[in-house]
């Protein structure tokens, strides 16, 4: 088992922000007023985006495919009560590059879904649809 941690300290009286800092030393801000950093739950689709592309990354870097740029565009329906969780999560990929096997992709993103991205898994084993598309865009 893998241990991990963080802190997080409330900034101020007049506002509702927070400094974080991740057992590894990196500092985000959350805001709910969205003026100092990201809400909560948007970090939530950030780490999301984040883990499902590092593993898309890796996984067609593995199978050799000349890839010079992937962006992970995510988009999330929430429940209308309280709490207000995630019901619907979807990531669009992009990736570029040079003769990109749609296959390829493909199968990166679904091993990623099933298999490596914890992220996924938890969210999706939580109760959220999570869904995935892509596109490919040739580059010379």
């Amino acid at each position: 088992m893998s241990d991990m941690s963080a802190s997080v300290t409330w900034l101020n009286n007049e506002a509702i922000n927070f400094e974080t800092v991740s057992g590894s030393g990196h500092k985000v801000i959350i805001d709910s007023a969205q003026e100092l950093g990201a809400r909560p739950m948007e970090l939530i689709l950030m780490g999301l985006g984040g883990c499902a592309s590092y593993d898309v990354v890796s996984i067609l870097k593995k199978s050799r495919q000349a890839i010079n740029d992937v962006r992970c565009e995510v988009s999330a329906r929430r429940a209308d009560s309280v709490p207000a969780v995630f019901t619907d999560i979807h990531l669009h990929f992009i990736v570029a590059g040079e003769n990109i096997k749609e296959s390829q992709v493909a199968k990166a993103i679904e091993l990623s879904a099933d298999k490596y991205c914890s992220a996924s898994k938890m969210l999706a084993d939580g109760g959220v649809n999570i869904t995935h598309d892509f596109e490919i865009v040739a580059t010379a």
